[in-house]
């Protein structure tokens, strides 16, 4: 079974013994059931979590809503990897930008730049199985900064090559840029 990232699990965890100490303190027994839960995912997505955070770490199986749970888990994966393609399309973007308008060039572009790269590293340190992702996706993610660049420099979208001309491991690569 695969880890969920540190942060997440911290933020869970964090939600729980918030929980605890909220219901504990007072006396009082959490009102666990399937039922309750299916109706809290609805209503409070934080109780929620708290909730299945508490059921999981209790071993009480029964009471887990399982099929939110693995809505929840698929939806995780699917941000890690929009968030990858998000920061690739940015990086392209602003490497267009660079080459494209070298007279323009500022500090905000490599601040974004760097960013950009420090985001993706981080992503796939939490989740190395999606060290490939950006080469599944250098494709796609180049053709939308290609449009965005076209539309932020008011330069004709065939200014910009129909398809990605730097390398990824380049475009990745700390202080790269292009001519």
């Amino acid at each position: 079974m695969r880890k969920l990232p540190d942060r997440i699990f911290n933020q869970f965890d964090r939600w729980r013994r918030h929980l605890k100490e909220i219901v504990y303190n007072r006396g009082q027994t959490y009102p666990f059931s399937f039922t309750n839960m299916v109706n809290t995912y609805s209503t409070d997505m934080n109780s929620w979590i708290k909730q299945t955070i508490d059921l999981l770490r209790e071993e009480r199986w029964n009471e887990i809503d399982v099929a939110h749970l693995i809505e929840e888990v698929e939806d995780l994966g699917k941000s890690e990897r929009r968030g990858i393609s998000s920061q690739l399309t940015r990086l392209l973007l602003h490497l267009l930008k660079w080459q494209y308008q070298p007279k323009r060039r500022s500090d905000s572009w490599l601040d974004s730049i760097t960013d950009a790269r420090t985001q993706i590293e981080l992503a796939i340190e939490d989740s190395p199985s999606l060290k490939i992702y950006p080469t599944e996706q250098l494709l796609d993610c180049y053709q939308r900064a290609r449009r965005q660049a076209a539309q932020q420099t008011n330069l004709d979208l065939l200014t910009f090559p129909l398809t990605c001309e730097y390398d990824l491991k380049l475009v990745l690569t700390e202080n790269w840029l292009p001519d």
